[in-house]
């Protein structure tokens, strides 16, 4: 694919559902109870971006471009049409391929992630000062990830943990400055959003699922609360004592959020 290979996989049959992860994320990190459940209903297709994880190539520094990884993944698979569904730094990409390319996306799902263009509320340092580690321990995916305070989403995070450890490739996982800053680029693109994607948001007539955690230091959901009367078609479902991580904290309820969403 122009110039470059990309990893995915598939699971399940139905109508297809494309995943864009979240920052560092790659195939492996995606829990997969989450996964085994969306795919009882859907053709769930997971990838890794361009010079992420299993594939190959360079990280394109603005939310548009990487965008296109999800076009082309779809032509290969010669899908016509299909939803998406996008994790924090992957929510902003799974935004920009909605926006592009309507007549290919059906529905977009965005979880813990904010609204492309400016933020209301800043990550909080606690968070930044984990996610860039070159390697993250289960403290910090508590941190990162879950409610601290809360003691039913740190024994979900145990066992969350434990199904992803087991089909994990650590070494597939990014853990350089160096393409963290492409991330951070692509992000701060996405937040400038020179292209005006914040305002076709408040246009589009594809439907919106944004799913949270109440305590998300990261992409709080209170990002999404200025533009609440302008957005025709977003939904917006909080999921409590959560963090940045809810389909991974309740798996089970969130892709039962998600196929009533998809069935629409």
């Amino acid at each position: 694919m122009a110039g470059r290979k990309l990893a995915y996989r598939s699971i399940g049959n139905g109508a297809p559902l494309i995943l864009s992860n979240r920052f560092r994320g790659t195939l492996d990190t995606w829990d997969p109870l989450f996964l085994d459940t969306l795919s009882e209903n859907f053709r769930v297709i997971t990838f890794d971006y361009s010079g992420i994880g299993y594939s190959t190539g360079t990280l394109p520094t603005d939310a548009v471009s990487v965008a296109r990884d999800i076009k082309d993944l779809a032509a290969y698979l010669k899908l016509e049409k299909t939803a998406v569904l996008g994790w924090s730094w992957g929510g902003l990409i799974a935004q920009a391929a909605t926006l592009e390319y309507p007549e290919l996306i059906t529905h977009a799902v965005i979880i813990g992630s904010v609204p492309l263009g400016e933020r209301t509320v800043d990550i909080e340092p606690a968070f930044l000062q984990a996610a860039v580690k070159p390697l993250n321990d289960f403290e910090d995916e508590i941190v990162l990830f879950y409610e601290p305070k809360s003691r039913k989403s740190i024994a979900a995070a145990e066992i969350s943990y434990e199904r992803i450890r087991k089909r994990l490739d650590v070494s597939k996982i990014p853990s350089t400055m160096d393409v963290f800053q492409l991330y951070f680029q692509a992000g701060g693109a996405a937040a400038e959003d020179k292209e005006g994607l914040r305002d076709k948001l408040k246009e589009t007539a594809v439907p919106i699922l944004v799913i949270s955690g109440d305590n998300d230091i990261s992409a709080a959901v209170e990002n999404w609360f200025p533009l609440l009367r302008e957005l025709p078609t977003v939904q917006i479902i909080i999921l409590p004592h959560a963090g940045h991580a809810p389909q991974h904290q309740e798996p089970i309820l969130t892709a039962g959020y998600i196929n009533t969403f998809l069935a629409q």
